[in-house]
């Protein structure tokens, strides 16, 4: 649909460099410039050489500018564009907070056989930046906005640069529906599937065949919370995953294991609770105990920074809304009717 345009539009031309190859910029069929025009509707883009022409409302031509600058920016970095990068480029310049997205996204944590770990949305780029400025952080979203896999990639980092000198991965021995005692196998290999994620994560930045020495070296520990109890963890960087699944005591526990040199992360989504009934879960209540505590961040994520596939996104969302539109229903419910006076 082409845009309407009125007497109040401007027009820009925007040049591209002759040094830059036109195609990384349109991108593969003209995909990159396609998904421009989606996220500007009402704004008209022709290209014609190596020029784009730009006309529409003076705010919206102006944030489309700024897209087409990040992009270049991107590009001399000789790094490939994509399509889900040029999105996410739109959403965080809508922000108005948001500073240059090109620095978000080629900020490298990581590499690893020739695959790069980089945050990918402005509050996964505040998570990073967090972990690196506090001992303890907190970081707390749905699925998929790469709250783990960006803590594991930190500690590889930190193993890497030597800054410390183990790193010990655990998770709270709670079941999603299921029970670990019906799994066959020893001890050990009912704890195996479950600690699973975290293998996955290592698995893309580690090499494969080195794993099993540092894990019986001790310099990278992966097991159930319960196995913390009683120590003291010097000298490490230590992730507690899943931790909506813990309660207020085990909370307390794993916080108080830190010792010198060491970094905790704590990730956890507080609404996938997988707690018995009237148990509270205590990555919801510690918020609120070590609130004004220094050296300790909170860092929330949110649907738009999911990283997985564009639907899971959305699925949170609707199960947000859905969970609200009940919560409105229950408080409903419990107001007392109201009585009718007869006279």
């Amino acid at each position: 649909m082409t845009p309407i345009t009125t007497a109040t539009d401007i027009t820009t031309t925007i040049v591209i460099p002759a040094s830059l190859d036109m195609v990384s910029i349109l991108g593969s069929g003209d995909e990159l410039v396609r998904t421009v025009e989606r996220g500007f509707p009402e704004v008209d883009l022709h290209v014609r050489g190596n020029q784009f022409t730009l006309t529409g409302a003076a705010a919206e031509v102006a944030l489309v500018d700024r897209v087409v600058g990040e992009m270049l920016a991107i590009v001399r970095t000789g790094q490939g564009l994509t399509a889900d990068q040029v999105e996410r480029l739109i959403t965080m310049l809508r922000e108005s907070d948001a500073p240059r997205p090109a620095d978000i996204l080629t900020a490298n944590i990581l590499s690893n056989r020739g695959r790069t770990i980089r945050p990918k949305t402005l509050n996964q780029k505040k998570y990073v930046d967090a972990i690196d400025e506090h001992t303890i952080t907190f970081g707390i979203g749905p699925a998929g906005t790469g709250k783990t896999y960006l803590a594991v990639a930190k500690a590889v980092q930190a193993l890497n640069t030597k800054a410390i000198t183990r790193i010990i991965l655990t998770r709270p021995a709670v079941e999603a529906g299921e029970r670990l005692g019906f799994l066959p196998g020893t001890l050990s290999e009912k704890i195996d599937p479950y600690l699973r994620p975290l293998y996955d994560a290592l698995h893309d930045m580690i090499d494969p065949d080195l794993i099993p020495r540092l894990m019986t070296s001790g310099t990278i520990e992966v097991a159930p919370l319960a196995y913390m109890r009683g120590r003291t963890l010097n000298d490490a960087f230590i992730i507690l995953d899943e931790a909506q699944n813990t309660s207020a005591e085990q909370m307390k526990m794993f916080l108080t294991r830190l010792g010198f040199n060491s970094t905790m992360v704590v990730t956890g989504d507080t609404t996938q609770v997988d707690l018995p009934s009237g148990t509270a879960s205590g990555l919801k209540v510690v918020e609120s105990i070590l609130e004004g505590i220094d050296d300790v961040a909170f860092c929330r994520l949110h649907s738009q920074d999911v990283v997985r596939h564009k639907l899971v996104g959305k699925i949170v969302d609707a199960y947000a809304r859905h969970d609200a539109e009940q919560h409105e229903t229950a408080q409903k419910a419990e107001r007392p009717a109201r009585r009718t006076r007869r006279i």
